[in-house]
């Protein structure tokens, strides 16, 4: 869930990279094993006959959030970032969020009003990020990053087969995700509005546009 959910106003897009990177692998494999996560999530589920499928299912999904983890630091560290990294990073994301979720309430294990909630909020912030992405980079806040862990870490408990006492607390975990998910995502919504307004960009297009900087124009062509 690189994918990072606050902004600081005043960042700027990095330099983009070469399309062909490490990073870029990462957020492609991520996409790719969406598909084979979601056929083990339901075949484990429909059937006690098949709940290794559940345990692997598990794995996958571990897997897809370790890639989703380092792409992003390796891309910031290395100046690898790239515009399809930016635009195709997040969009990974919520395929591999989504697919869990709407899974899991498709056997029954999940309420779907948490699964519409997290989804409503993770394409809702994701169709703001490219919004905004003209005017500035969206920075992980210590919100952002506490609302992904505890994403993956309820999902992760709901893949597993639980019983007993682990199967009672994930439901608690999962409302911790689902306060992060809300509060972080109204905190994106504010920071987003401010950069477009305060963005160096925004700023430039403004003056452009004040009466004082047309007849700025003109005396100068004068």
């Amino acid at each position: 869930m690189t994918a990072v959910d606050a902004v600081e106003p005043v960042a700027t897009p990095p330099r983009s990279a070469r399309l062909v990177n490490l990073p870029n692998a990462l957020t492609v494999l991520r996409m790719a094993v969406v598909p084979v996560f979601a056929v083990l999530l339901l075949e484990g589920g429909r059937d006690d006959e098949f709940e290794v499928d559940r345990y692997w299912a598990a794995l996958v999904f571990v897997l897809a959030i370790i890639t989703d983890r380092y792409d992003g630091m390796i891309a910031r560290r290395t100046g690898q970032i790239t515009e399809f990294g930016k635009m195709a990073d997040p969009i990974a994301d919520k395929a591999l969020t989504g697919t869990a979720l709407v899974g899991l309430s498709l056997l029954g294990l999940l309420p779907w009003w948490v699964t519409v909630v997290i989804l409503v909020r993770e394409v809702g912030i994701t169709l703001l990020r490219f919004w905004v992405i003209r005017h500035g980079v969206i920075a992980a806040s210590h919100g952002g990053k506490a609302k992904t862990v505890a994403q993956a870490v309820a999902i992760g408990m709901y893949i597993l087969p639980l019983t007993g006492l682990l199967a009672s607390a994930r439901w608690w975990v999962m409302a911790v995700a689902v306060l992060l998910t809300v509060g972080t995502g109204v905190d994106y919504v504010y920071r987003a509005f401010t950069l477009r307004r305060t963005s160096a960009r925004a700023l430039g297009e403004a003056a452009r546009r004040s009466p004082g900087a047309s007849g700025a124009r003109t005396d100068t062509a004068a």
